[in-house]
This record gives structure tokens, C-alpha cells and sequence, in this order.
């Protein structure tokens, strides 16, 4: 006969699923404000890689071009940004560059 004691020993915790990233390596984000702290509104950020969750919360590696160095954040502190669009759903970098069109000299 085998004692019920025995069986909770041996039977495995559940396993609880990592969270998933929901921002990608690239994207721009911006840090959100908290504690008094106002959003950083101007600056905006790039993804450049995704860190395993601390607290159950997923973390990211953010880089701004006017900065030499990387920092690190969690999910919670971050939120997606929109790149400006004209009405026609024309992107900035397609209205300063073109479509890859080249002009050609003679």
C-alpha cells in the first residue's frame, strides 16, 4: 500500500509558462513615467534584445541614438511607439528617401 504522503513528495509542481515578449528587438519604445516622474516624451528608445522576466515581468535591452550606453528595463516600464505617418500611410523614411528609386546620370 502506498501512503499518500509519498505520492505529494514525488508529484512535480505545475509548471507555470515564461512570459512572452510583447516588444520585438528593433521597435521603438518609450519609458513610461511613474512615481511622480514625468514620461520622457522626447526620448525615444530601440529594442536591442530581450532578457529573461524578472519579477514575472519579461525585460529588454533599449539603446537611444544619443546615448553611448545600453539600459536595461522591464515590460511594465515600457510603451510601443507610433512612427509618424502622412495621411496616405506614407512612412517618414519613404517620404525623405523614396521607394529605392534611383535617379540616373548621363
Amino acid at each position: 500500500m502506498i501512503s499518500t504522503s509519498s505520492l505529494r513528495r514525488s508529484a512535480r509542481p505545475p509548471r507555470q509558462e515564461a512570459p512572452t515578449h510583447l516588444f520585438t528587438v528593433g521597435q521603438a519604445v518609450r519609458l513610461k513615467g511613474g512615481f511622480g516622474r514625468p514620461a520622457l516624451t522626447a526620448d525615444v528608445f530601440h529594442v536591442t534584445g530581450t532578457l529573461p522576466p524578472k519579477d514575472g515581468s519579461p525585460q529588454y535591452r533599449i539603446r537611444n541614438d544619443d546615448e553611448r550606453h545600453e539600459r536595461v528595463t522591464t515590460e511594465d516600464n515600457l510603451e510601443p511607439v507610433s512612427m509618424p505617418q502622412t495621411g496616405d500611410g506614407e512612412a517618414l523614411i519613404e517620404r525623405t528617401f523614396g521607394n529605392g528609386q534611383r535617379t540616373e546620370t548621363k
